[in-house]
């Protein structure tokens, strides 16, 4: 069964257009090692809770936007495989900032199990 990994950014506003070139850079290293899809949308319609958000699990600056990412690995193995090769990938390091806060970012893996599609 497929594997996802998830994450919630805090990204700020002004910065959309400079994540939106790095991930899109990035993207087609995950696919090279593996990962069968990638998925970054900019938050539209996101609330803020009373309890719990995606804003206030961010710690969101009201300059900032959420962003929801994941990314569809065909196996767990796979994507142990494929991240430990990407860290290593000249892409992931460099000199450059990201353009965003990685210390507030949440990530996790799953494991699906429920999985429809029309």
């Amino acid at each position: 069964m497929s594997y996802v990994d998830g994450f919630v950014i805090p990204v700020p506003t002004a910065n959309k257009e400079a994540f939106r070139k790095m991930a899109a850079d990035l993207a087609p290293v995950f696919l090279e090692y593996g990962a069968l899809h990638v998925m970054e949308c900019w938050g539209d319609d996101v609330p803020e809770g009373k309890v719990t958000s995606f804003p206030m699990a961010v710690q969101i600056a009201e300059d900032e936007t959420v962003v929801f990412s994941w990314i569809v690995w065909p196996s767990k193995e796979v994507r142990d495989a494929g991240m430990a090769k990407i860290m290593e990938h000249p892409a992931m390091g460099g000199e450059d900032k990201p353009p965003f806060d990685g210390k507030r970012m949440i990530f996790g893996g799953f494991q699906p199990i429920v999985d429809v599609r029309a």
